[in-house]
């Protein structure tokens, strides 16, 4: 039976982390979640949670959840997580199905040995050690400025609600790489003009 694709009841990411703690791999909360973690606590409702790993690494965080089923989103239609459908989608939905609810999503990312590849353009790239972050718990987060850069393509009311709150916290650096990346990924993008301006 194909679980219901609303079903979500979404673990928090404290919940996660202590399901991957000791795990020897570079993952971090994504998304809507990350910016929170980076902003230092919640500010708004989460339908559900978001997190990256490499991709050749995604057998060993699947091991830590026996108890979950995987499964692919496609065009609004969840498949059986295999081999073809694992390799045609980067997303992974977690059903817990002694519950009934999807409990997180993994983006598994393109890589290059400990290198993240963007997989909306392959020349952004940078080292996992610089892509994961900590809030004062511990639990890593995917760095501000790439959580943005792919929010930037839906610009939904919650990711320009992001946008707008993250971008006084974002310094000159922060700043200059999302500009450089929206300029190869969306080059006219509105956020860009506003990233323009100085930071405080």
């Amino acid at each position: 039976m194909t679980p219901d694709i609303d079903a979500w009841d979404a673990w928090s990411p404290r919940q996660v982390a202590a399901r991957l703690a000791g795990i020897d791999l570079p993952w971090c909360v994504a998304a809507g979640w990350a910016l929170d973690l980076f902003r230092g606590g919640q500010t708004r409702p989460h339908g559900d949670l978001e997190f990256t790993v490499p991709a050749a690494r995604w057998p060993d965080v699947a091991a830590r959840f026996g108890e979950l089923d995987f499964w692919v989103p496609c065009d609004g239609v969840v498949h059986p997580a295999t081999e073809r459908t694992l390799r045609e989608e980067h997303q992974t939905w977690a059903w817990e199905p002694s519950v009934g609810r999807w409990r997180f999503d993994v983006f598994r990312e393109p890589h290059e040995g400990d290198v993240w590849i963007c997989r909306r353009d392959p020349r952004i790239r940078m080292p996992f050690a610089d892509l994961v972050e900590h809030d004062a718990d511990g639990i890593p987060y995917l760095a501000p400025e790439i959580a943005l850069l792919f929010k930037a393509k839906a610009r939904r009311d919650k990711d320009e609600a992001d946008f707008a709150g993250v971008l006084p916290l974002l310094d000159t650096r922060r700043r200059a790489w999302l500009d450089d990346a929206l300029a190869l990924v969306h080059p006219d993008h509105p956020w860009r003009a506003a990233l323009s301006r100085p930071s405080r």
